[in-house]
């Protein structure tokens, strides 16, 4: 990792706080507008609510039922720019939705959704949906439970297996046009000057070295960190946020498609999807106050999952649970359940100088950055148009080595990786293996402190960090085992 000097040597036209996906989104657009971009992540580029997403990129069915007709809209119109623009991260995913004693006027309202779901996405290159009968869902979902079953609605909507990809090609391309990217550095408070921020003060995680990041004007994106942030920064307002929690968990493979699921136990809907070789389940939404790096799914959530899912997959019960991954969501604030709160975002002037993200979906993220950057270039009087829809993003031009050692030298080289626990769990898919990468932890370790010096006292240290966070996706198999 670079002195933190090469951060803050100089003043940027605007600077980002937050390396999740809306704020690596951020960057490369205004990068690749020309405008001088640095951007700060306190941990792993990533590494929070975008790596605890349910890794679908959907308008959201249930949203038209809310009413959310322009959110569903703009997520389909980017689901859209996204199958374009990163095809090897974003592929076209096949959706059922089983019918279950479901009422005429139930499968009725369900094709009206369907309908109306396809016309909002008029612009799309994925097939209009079907109405399947119980004999041609079992044929392509034969794990169903098939008593009570009346047939299906089919879909389609895209999958994103590794967001944390996403995330990191947006901060790579916008590192090569021009911006200065760093992670594990984390802001500690502001600079201000007449009652404008002008600098906010970092720290690097690793070595403890401080400074200060200056730009003309700044871009909160951290999401379920903001409040936190914001009263480092000055801000004096109270909470703008709700944050609420979701859960996953990975089991062996049960089904072949993707199904949408209404839990008997509360109505919600939930998932079970095909994910890189495994059954992904979720998710749950529930308030979470609490410092949302300390999330992790408990003996409960899981619970509720696998109550939920057995109605319908009998066989979930007989299937070893691999592991279990949790993220928080920001929400704009607002009252209801938390289901009910609106996913749709709001970009505002918090502070004198300082342009905040509210809320949003990962499937909305580039067109959240693009009205983000929008409201930066009006600050600046900058007129460059934004071009983040139309370039593709760099992994869809060079794939990194097939090769191990080779493939673990270049994520130290290219993909910012400095952890045993960054290459496992957020470069590949290993987090969803059985073993989520153990059996490849000591090669990965030694091919790492080879290409970063480490001594075998460093090894040994990496290993026990990335051991605790695998770990972490499992202490819910002890609260279950006490029960």
């Amino acid at each position: 990792m670079q002195a933190l000097s090469k951060l803050t040597d100089r003043t940027y036209d605007v600077a980002v706080i937050g390396g999740g996906i809306i704020g690596a989104g951020v960057a490369r657009d205004a990068a690749l507008r020309g405008l001088s971009v640095a951007l700060v992540e306190k941990g792993d580029f990533g590494s929070g609510t975008t790596a605890g997403s349910t890794r679908l990129i959907h308008g959201g069915l249930r949203y038209l039922e809310m009413y959310d007709f322009g959110l569903v809209r703009m997520d389909l119109r980017e689901r859209e720019i996204l199958l374009r623009i990163a095809p090897h991260l974003v592929k076209p995913l096949e959706f059922l939705i089983p019918f279950y004693g479901a009422s005429l006027w139930f499968r009725t309202k369900m094709r009206v959704g369907m309908a109306l779901y396809d016309l909002l996405s008029y612009d799309k290159s994925l097939p209009n949906h079907r109405m399947l009968s119980a004999e041609e869902t079992l044929r392509e979902e034969p794990s169903l439970r098939p008593e009570g079953l009346q047939g299906a609605a089919a879909y389609y909507d895209a999958q994103v297996s590794m967001p944390e990809r996403l995330c990191l090609e947006n901060i790579i391309d916008a590192e090569l046009h021009g911006a200065v990217v760093r992670s594990y550095t984390e802001v500690v408070g502001a600079v201000q000057e007449g009652g404008r921020v002008r600098a906010v003060r970092v720290r690097c995680a690793e070595s403890g070295e401080a400074g200060e990041l200056r730009a003309k004007v700044f871009v909160n994106a951290t999401g379920a960190w903001f409040d936190r942030v914001a009263r480092q920064t000055g801000d004096a307002h109270q909470s703008r946020i709700r944050t609420t929690k979701g859960i996953h968990i990975t089991c062996e493979r049960m089904n072949l498609k993707a199904n949408v699921l209404f839990s008997p136990l509360d109505g919600r809907l939930f998932f079970v999807i095909p994910l890189l070789g495994q059954c992904w389940i979720g998710t749950t939404d529930t308030d979470f106050t609490e410092d949302p790096s300390t999330v992790r799914a408990d003996g409960d959530d899981v619970e509720y999952l696998l109550k939920s899912v057995e109605p319908f997959f009998p066989r979930v019960r007989e299937l070893a649970v691999y592991s279990s991954n949790a993220g928080v969501r920001a929400l704009v604030k607002q009252e209801g359940s938390a289901s009910s709160v609106s996913r749709m975002h709001k970009i505002a002037e918090t502070q004198p100088g300082m342009i905040s993200v509210l809320g949003g979906k990962i499937t909305g993220y580039r067109a959240i950055a693009e009205e983000a950057v929008d409201a930066v270039c009006t600050q600046l009087k900058h007129g460059q148009p934004c071009r983040t829809h139309q370039e593709l993003l760099p992994g869809a031009l060079a794939e990194a080595p097939a090769d191990r050692e080779e493939a673990v030298r270049w994520a130290v080289e290219r993909e910012h990786c400095w952890h045993v626990a960054d290459y496992l769990l957020r470069r590949r898919p290993a987090a969803f293996a059985a073993d989520q990468g153990r059996g490849d932890a000591e090669e990965v370790a030694a091919a790492m402190g080879e290409a970063l010096g480490w001594d075998a006292s460093r090894r040994e240290r990496e290993l026990e960090r990335y051991r605790g966070e695998a770990d972490r996706a499992l202490l819910f198999r002890g609260e279950m085992a006490r029960k």
